[in-house]
């Protein structure tokens, strides 16, 4: 996404703002995008909205999201200690614990605490599939976690950028986050 992008100030704007019915609004004004698109290696970064999650995949070390296929998705790639990426299986971490006791998993002690356990939450496997679902009124690129009540839509920036909506039962509100296709997929 090139500096004069006009998603590109959109997004600083958000990021300045972190207010989700804006964002919210911004992605309502995104393309859809299809789950052709949506295959390869993303990078990802939250976006941060006041949402319990925000900032608590960076501080764990989270890399991005990787589709294979329609039928194979890992939602959670994560650095490894050697420089790596590995996929961790989202179905071992605790998200309703998590999401009420965000301030305790903001603490360092946590952050370490995870990057020990983490090399137990691997899988190669994959965790997740892409479906095209309706979201908000719009037929969008979906991604559907397998034994989680959760599902990340996505809508177009441009070709190598997305906006994503993770839909979670029990959440206040979506937690938004970007994506950036990884060149070294």
């Amino acid at each position: 996404m090139t500096a004069d992008h006009p998603h590109r100030s959109a997004l600083d704007d958000l990021r300045a703002k972190r207010d989700i019915r804006l964002a919210l609004r911004h992605f309502d004004s995104l393309a859809p995008v299809t789950v052709r698109q949506m295959l390869g290696r993303w990078r990802g970064v939250g976006l941060e909205t006041r949402h319990p999650m925000d900032g608590l995949l960076e501080r764990s070390g989270w890399y991005g999201k990787r589709f294979e296929t329609a039928e194979a998705a890992h939602p959670l790639l994560f650095r490894t200690a050697g420089g790596g990426v590995a996929s961790l299986d989202p179905a071992l971490i605790p998200l309703g614990p998590l999401l009420r006791f965000s301030r305790l998993a903001r603490l360092p002690v946590a952050a370490r605490a995870f990057r020990l356990v983490r090399p137990l939450l691997t899988t190669t496997k994959p965790t997740a599939r892409l479906r095209m679902t309706e979201y908000r009124g719009v037929v969008t690129a979906t991604m559907c976690y397998d034994r989680l009540p959760v599902h990340d839509a996505f809508r177009r920036i441009d070709d190598d950028t997305v906006l994503g909506a993770m839909d979670m039962r029990g959440s206040p509100h979506p937690f938004m986050f970007v994506l950036t296709r990884d060149e070294a997929r």
